[in-house]
């Protein structure tokens, strides 16, 4: 019997909208070192784990720290966000994500999640959802996006050619992850940023998971 096909989430700004969380930790660090933090630079730190956003803010500020003070930040910001997402509740989840995660369900696909926080366990719990996926890979264990280790990871776990899997994306660097692994890219967000997607929808509530299965540059071997 092959085996099932494996739709991948990431989870930030695709399952839910945490993203403003990570950013009010992260200025919070910023405002501390003087450096200027904004909106705008936020949406550059999109699918790119602790300590590779740190450095970038450093960078953006010119600002050196020894690797010690690096590993204090992190874990300070670390710890905002974590006083953040202890109020999180399944009615934080984004539109549409219910529904698409029982579609998959019913066409008898598994769900992963590959995002670049360590806290996707705790996040997943949160928002109610964590019994929906039956794997989340361990960015610990992995190199950071745009590497594809997290996708592969996924598909490891699930004994899925990377041929048969999906992933879903909202960052550029997510987008480059799943291509490098061999799989198709559903971006979430804007097309002209998400280039490199196969398809592109403006959000979950938007994806369209039958024209998905249907894309036939997507699909041989998906059973639809």
């Amino acid at each position: 019997m092959s085996p099932a096909a494996l739709a991948i989430f990431d989870l930030d700004g695709v399952l839910a909208d945490t993203a403003h969380l990570h950013f009010r930790a992260w200025k919070t660090i910023a405002d501390e070192l003087g450096i200027y933090f904004d909106e705008a630079f936020n949406q550059q730190l999109k699918g790119v784990e602790r300590i590779g956003s740190l450095r970038a803010i450093l960078a953006h500020g010119e600002l050196e720290l020894t690797e010690l003070e690096v590993a204090a930040f992190a874990e300070r910001k670390n710890a905002l966000y974590l006083d953040a997402v202890a109020h999180l509740t399944p009615n934080d989840l984004l539109p549409g994500v219910l529904a698409i995660l029982e579609n998959i369900k019913n066409r008898g696909m598994q769900a992963a999640v590959a995002s670049a926080s360590r806290n996707a366990p705790l996040v997943l719990d949160r928002l109610g959802i964590a019994d929906r996926f039956f794997f989340v890979a361990e960015p610990a264990l992995s190199r950071p996006k745009p590497a594809p280790d997290l996708f592969l990871a996924c598909a490891d776990a699930a004994n899925t050619p990377p041929s048969q899997c999906i992933g879903f994306e909202d960052a550029v660097v997510g987008i480059t992850a799943i291509k490098e692994a061999g799989m198709r890219a559903i971006g979430i967000g804007d097309r002209k940023i998400l280039k490199e997607a196969d398809i592109v929808f403006s959000s979950v509530a938007a994806v369209n998971l039958e024209e998905v299965l249907k894309y036939r540059k997507i699909l041989d071997g998906f059973s639809t």
